[in-house]
């Protein structure tokens, strides 16, 4: 049956991971309606997404993430192409439009983003290995 309906196994993966992408969108689109222009909104946006990280629930679907992530990374031809380079790209968006337009594109703006997506990434990581939050 999976094969009729996906075509293949890697067609059975790319459906699983487009699904959490449209899933983890869906929360990115919730925290860019919350961002203001305050300097200091990146790190209220960081907090909130945080806040989301930490839930129980999403322990599966965050354990797939680093699992498609890491796969992206080691096997780029698989189901999982491109997939790290794309949820950077969707968060670093996001941290973006957290903070105010007329700093956005400067390079200290980026710098911002990039370390909070990096701290938040190594979090995860470490939530994800000990469950302390």
């Amino acid at each position: 049956m999976l094969l009729y309906l996906f075509g293949s196994r890697k067609g059975l993966i790319r459906a699983i991971l487009a699904r959490a992408r449209r899933d983890e969108l869906t929360f990115l689109d919730e925290v860019r309606r919350n961002a203001d222009d305050d300097p200091g909104a990146i790190f209220q946006g960081a907090r909130i997404v945080w806040s989301w990280l930490v839930a129980d629930a999403h322990r599966p679907m965050l354990a797939l993430w680093v699992e498609a992530y890491g796969r992206s990374l080691t096997d780029p031809t698989g189901p999982w192409n491109e997939f790290a380079e794309a949820t950077v790209t969707d968060w670093l968006d996001v941290l973006a439009s957290a903070q105010p337009e007329r700093t956005r594109g400067t390079t200290p703006a980026r710098d911002k983003r990039t370390s909070v997506l990096a701290a938040l990434r190594g979090a995860l990581l470490d939530l994800l290995a000990t469950g302390d939050s």
